[in-house]
This record gives C-alpha cells, structure tokens and sequence, in this order.
C-alpha cells in the first residue's frame, strides 16, 4: 500500500483543494490543523472495507432508484481500479482529504466525474467508518481465532511428545502436587478455548450494520438498509440510529477479549521463562527462539517468551486507552472516535505477534526429563494423596490433615521422603497406618490416585487430551514419525 504523500509545504498549498464537507465555509483550515486532524495516515488500513461498504451502498441505490444503473456501474468500476492501484502501490494518499473515506472518494470524483458524487446520497462518514471497522473487526477476529486454534495445536503435540512425564504443580510458586506435564499444557489449551469463545461472542454481537444510520439520525430518503446489511454479510441492520454511529463498545469488547488472551499468554510465558532458568532447568529453548547477550558469552535467553511477556502490558494499555476514550462521550458522534483506531490496530497486531511466536516456541522446546525426574521427589508432593489414603480409611479429612502434617515434619527433621519413612514410624504418629500406605507413596503412585473428572490421573487426561485431539482434528502420524 502506498505512503502518505509527503508533499513540501509549497506543495501542499498548491495542491489544496476544497474539502467535500466545505461548502459554508470561506476560509480553508491552517496546515497545524490539517496535520493535526488527519487520520489517513493509519485508517487507510481499512481501505478493503470502505470500497467494500461503497460497492454495496452504490448498489443499493441504484436498486432504489437513487440512483442510475450506468452511474452505478461507472462507481463499482472505479473502485475496482482505485482498489487496485492501491495493491498495487499507485496510490497517492493524500493528506488533505482527512481520511480514507475522502481519500477514496475524490480519487472516484477525478476518475469518473459527476457518477462519483451521487454515492455519498444517504450516508454520512459516521455510519461510513463504523461500518468499515465493524467489518474489519470481523476478519480480524478470524485471524486471531485462527491463530490461538494452531497454538492450541502446537500445545497439545508437545505434550504427545512428553507423555508420561511428570512435573511439579504450584500454588504459591511453592510445590504443591504432581501433575501429568500433559495436564498442565491442556490447562493453557481450556484457557485459549476460552478466549476463542470470547471472540466469537464478540463477533456476533458486532455483527449489525450501521450503514444508512448516516449522520446520527437515519434519513427521509428510501433507502434499504436491510439490502446492504445482507450484501455485506451482517445479520441485520442496527435498529437505533444513534446507537449505530456513537457507541464503540464493539471495539471495547474486542480489546478486553485481547487483553484476556495477552495475560493467557503472558502467564504461559512467565511459567516457560521460569523454566528455562538454571534454577529450574526444566526445558531448553532451541537456538532458533533465543538469543544471545552482547557482552555474557554464555547466555542463551529466552527473550520471544519474556516479549510475549511484556508485550502483554502494550494490549491491556490499548483497551485502557479506548475506555478512557469513551467514558466522557455524550451520544451521538464525536471527533474523540477518530482516536479508537490506533490502539484497535495495535492491540490486533500485537496479539497476532505474541500468538505466532509463542506457537514457534512451543515448536521448539524440548523439556528435561532427566533433570525434571531427579528433582521431582523434593517438596513432599505426595502428602494431600495420604491425607486421601487416611479418609479412605475412614478417618475425618482434618484429622488426616494433621496426621499428615506431623508425618512431613518428621520427614523434615530426618531429611527424606514421605516414602522413605519406615512403617513404625508412621505408625508411631498413627496406628491407622498399613503396608498398603506406600501404594499411595511417590509421585508415580500419587499421580495413578487421581480420578476425578478433569483431573491429572493418566486416564482422566488421556480422555481430556482424546477430546481436543479430535475437536482440533489433529493429525498424530507427524507425531509417530518422531517419536
């Protein structure tokens, strides 16, 4: 797409032109103001969907009578040229004509003359962007929904490539219980599935056409907003003309569904960073996602998840941007809403980013099991699994709490293992303790307990991971070949 065109002063002057909205008006705005006001320089990422809403806005008139079908056609096929010219590069934006919109719509004037001015009949640049970004908002959902699916994916064949293996669950970053690795990964997966949902959601609730609100308050011309809801693919026309052009809650509900999604991901990215440290030494990045320090030759850095990271902070200051924006706005339009479209774009683009590296991440870890296996047994995560051996036996769970409680400070003072206990000692803090107890000792023998529903039993996250195999339709023969 092309630049702005960067016209001298002398240029700009000279090129100057009456603007389409100035006809009361005799004197033309100062260059501060032009270059304060325009937004060209960024809304012309909705260009796809302005000649979009135009095409169908100049069919229906036409279909109306509000139009002829020769100056309908002159209009679908000069947007079709200025379309491409825009692909293509050849197309100047000019600074002067404010914005997408008037952009493309006194490049149609120059192209075609007179045809051209009949297409702004019944529409009025509020309902003209607001359907453009409702539009873009739309396939930008698509693309992001597309993206957390292929993470999903990436999640779910790391965790076939490391089956069996167990690892630390935390509470309080402190150990708590052995967890399935699977286990843990799938949690990122329901979360993710989540954000999806929160998206289609959002996408639904969008999905109504402002077109033919124009100004704020409809129009006395017969217009047939339903004929343009339907050819622009929305489920029907707003019903509130005031409402159509003046509320971006749309907008505010997008971000908020990003910013959930970036702190998903910062979580995952805080955890792999984490991981990755000697301290811990759970996983090993590959050397294409990581980098290197300028002056320590040793390090090898995690640095796409630390950015995944950081880059969350960006997306939730975006959808804080846009609630600070709204939060004054008396109905119906303001000139405030202008501003929506920067952190719309920023917030989709970095959200995109974060999801398409921390996909390749996933890609390419591979985690420790050596390492991982011999530091397992610390942190006496086998003690709620005999506190569960004690109920079984009958015993009240607060009870067994404290029976439990005194056996890891036994554990502590002689520096072992729940396991590694001799029977006369656990017998001496209760008699209630059999042979049968060390079947509920070690994390392998922990992790076989588990078997509630959702849990991280083998069965019970065999079946979870059956599930999401078959919803995302994953193909497991890559998977085999590797193995």
């Amino acid at each position: 797409m092309a630049s702005t065109q960067p016209w001298t002063a002398q240029e700009q002057e000279k090129a100057k032109e009456a603007k389409l909205w100035g006809g009361r008006f005799e004197d033309s705005v100062t260059d501060a103001v032009e270059r304060f006001s325009e937004s060209v320089s960024f809304d012309k990422a909705l260009y796809k969907q302005d000649i979009m809403g135009s095409r169908a806005h100049a069919r229906m008139l036409a279909h109306q009578g509000l139009m002829t079908v020769s100056d309908r056609d002159s209009i679908l096929h000069g947007l079709d040229e200025i379309e491409r010219r825009i692909e293509a590069g050849e197309f100047v934006w000019r600074m002067d004509r404010e914005d997408v919109h008037m952009n493309i719509e006194a490049a149609l004037t120059d192209m075609i003359g007179e045809p051209a001015k009949k297409l702004h009949t019944a529409r009025s640049r509020n309902d003209q962007v607001v359907t453009d970004l409702r539009l873009w908002c739309r396939e930008a959902i698509d693309k992001i929904v597309a993206s957390i699916k292929q993470l999903q994916v990436a999640l779910i064949k790391l965790g076939l490539n490391n089956e069996g293996l167990i690892v630390p669950g935390y509470t309080h970053l402190q150990r708590a219980q052995p967890v399935l690795l699977q286990h843990l990964l799938l949690s990122y997966v329901e979360q993710l599935e989540r954000d999806v949902g929160r998206l289609v959601d959002c996408k639904d609730r969008m999905n109504f056409c402002p077109l033919g609100a124009c100004a704020l308050a409809g129009t006395g011309l017969p217009i047939d907003r339903f004929l343009t809801s339907d050819a622009l693919g929305f489920t029907a026309p707003m019903r509130n003309s005031i409402d159509a052009v003046s509320d971006r809650d749309f907008v505010l509900e997008f971000l908020s569904a990003n910013s959930i999604t970036a702190v998903h991901l910062s979580r995952l990215g805080e955890e792999w960073v984490l991981w990755a440290s000697e301290e811990f030494g759970f996983l090993t990045p590959s050397d294409s996602v990581s980098t290197g320090s300028s002056i320590m030759p040793q390090k090898k850095n995690p640095d796409p998840m630390e950015l995944v990271r950081g880059k969350s902070a960006r997306v939730v200051g975006d959808l804080m941007t846009l609630l600070v924006l709204c939060k004054g706005l008396p109905q119906a339009y303001n000139r405030d809403l202008q501003e929506d479209k920067e952190p719309l774009f920023d917030s989709v683009k970095t959200v995109l980013g974060m999801l398409e590296v921390t996909t390749e991440f996933a890609q390419n870890i591979a985690f420790n099991h050596a390492r991982i296996q011999k530091v397992l047994p610390a942190g006496h995560l086998d003690a709620t699994t005999l506190a569960d051996y004690l109920v079984n036996k009958g015993m009240p769970f607060r009870t067994s709490h404290e029976i439990v409680g005194r056996c890891v400070a036994l554990c502590v003072t002689k520096n072992c293992q729940l396991s590694e206990l001799p029977l006369d000692q656990l017998q001496g803090i209760n008699s209630i303790f059999k042979e049968d107890v060390y079947d509920f000792l070690g994390v392998e023998n922990s992790v076989d307990k588990f078997s509630s529903y959702g849990s991280t039993g083998s069965e019970c996250v065999a079946e979870q991971l059956n599930f999401w195999i078959s919803k995302l339709q994953i193909d497991q023969t890559e998977n085999e070949k590797t193995e």
